[in-house]
């Protein structure tokens, strides 16, 4: 009898146990949902300033007679290349923590293509890591590249107009990830540089560097 009691009694508790973390559940999955709805509820500011000012602007500044010719901001890229990563896993492991603090989105690791002897690199090792932009998360990407890292540069002058490739998409190099406030420079290892590449649905590099201009990039001249 007593062993019946005990085990009536665990399952009594299995059970108030199973109801609360149910309930936490759901309190977190509500949680979750307002957070998104006050992200749909508020676009990220440039996203806002783009629709707003940008399309207008551009329609005029480029001629263009239909809002869905203006070009338009896709995705933004973000990588690190890491030749060092290949005698220090370590070293890689840094830089995708960095570089997920710098975007907010988890890296994604890159590999090599294909083998080359003189570098000593394998088919499939491990070479650097990458992040991939869209939707409200570039935008407050972008924001932050433009208002708080890019004028923390030491003697910054402006970013280069002739990187463009021919088709509007345009690459930015950063020498040092220390620029962004999220990087705390006591705790880094290494100074690394990164690459972040715009890509864009301008047809040429003239609408490439208008649609760049509207954003707030500040090209030298």
């Amino acid at each position: 009898m007593a062993d019946e009691k005990k085990a009536d009694q665990a399952e009594k508790k299995e059970k108030k146990e199973k109801k609360g973390r149910k309930k936490e559940d759901v309190k977190k999955a509500g949680f979750a949902a307002n957070i998104e709805e006050g992200l749909e509820a508020k676009p990220a500011r440039l996203k806002l300033r783009y629709r707003k000012e940008g399309v207008p602007a551009l329609m005029k500044e480029l001629s263009l007679k239909n809002p869905y010719q203006v070009p338009k901001l896709e995705k933004i890229v973000v990588n690190m290349g890491l030749g060092e990563a290949l005698a220090n896993n370590k070293i890689l492991e840094s830089a995708v923590d960095q570089l997920g603090a710098i975007t907010g989105q988890k890296p994604i690791i890159t590999r090599a293509r294909k083998s080359i002897a003189n570098f000593k690199l394998r088919q499939g090792q491990a070479i650097g890591c990458a992040v991939t932009l869209r939707g409200d998360r570039m935008y407050e990407f972008l924001d932050r590249l433009i208002s708080v890292a890019l004028p923390r540069v030491r003697d910054f002058k402006g970013v280069s107009p002739k990187a463009f490739d021919g088709k509007g998409n345009y690459t930015l190099g950063v020498r040092e990830q220390i620029i962004f406030p999220e990087i705390n420079y006591d705790q880094i290892e290494k100074v690394k540089g990164l690459n972040i590449s715009f890509v864009t649905t301008a047809r040429n590099d003239e609408q490439g560097l208008a649609l760049m201009r509207h954003f707030g990039i500040p090209f030298r001249t």
